[in-house]
């Protein structure tokens, strides 16, 4: 067990996820002066339902990209790991900031390859079918479903239940749910799209024989 400074934010955080921060709040100025001085991590917990979850990311500081005159800062951060909150503090002692005594949270990362290849068919149908093909080119081979989080439509519930999965095959089921649930409403949505485009078009038919 630790002490972990915390940064809630209404958002899910996946290990591996590089993310950009502007930072305004004196609280959180204070944090990534303390992250440049004293070389600390932070978690970030989502903030869901009015509550600060127990399940959060830790996040490294990788640069500061802008400092301004008013104090406000633009961020590089990348998640590192798991942890669970054991205690939550709203503010650490001499501290602007929230903090917690935390307990990492260990991941079995080894994937089901049937499963990889099922997800892989399917998010290259998703990807079509939102015109973002360029993305499905850029996936990596040996992506985790970490890595496609956030461009699966999920809700920030749905995300977090993600993070709760201790495991990859329990995340690529829960993928292949979520998609199996999705792709025949996108479907559908843009089969309809495309009789409204053809609406009051001449129609080129063959009549049937009878």
């Amino acid at each position: 067990m630790r002490q972990l400074a915390l940064f809630p934010l209404n958002l899910v955080v996946f290990p591996g996820e590089k993310l950009n921060l502007h930072i305004f709040e004196p609280r959180y100025r204070q944090l990534v002066r303390d992250c440049l001085q004293e070389g600390i991590t932070f978690g970030v917990p989502p903030y869901l339902n009015g509550a600060v979850s127990v399940l959060g990311t830790e996040m490294r500081l990788l640069s500061v990209e802008k400092s301004y005159a008013s104090g406000e800062l633009d961020i590089r951060t990348k998640a590192v790991g798991l942890f669970r909150v054991e205690e939550f503090f709203r503010e650490l002692p001499g501290k602007l900031y929230a903090g917690a005594t935390i307990e990492p949270v260990a991941d079995d990362a080894s994937p089901d390859p049937a499963l990889h290849v099922r997800i892989r068919e399917l998010i290259q149908q998703l990807y079509d079918i939102l015109g973002l093909r360029r993305l499905f080119l850029d996936l990596p081979p040996d992506f985790r479903v970490y890595d496609v989080a956030h461009q699966l439509g999920l809700s920030t519930e749905q995300e977090y239940e993600l993070l709760e999965a201790s495991s990859e095959v329990e995340r690529q089921h829960l993928a292949l749910r979520h998609l199996a649930h999705i792709l025949p409403v996108l479907l559908e949505t843009e089969r309809l799209k495309e009789r409204v485009r053809l609406n009051g078009h001449f129609k080129n038919l063959t009549p049937p024989s009878f």
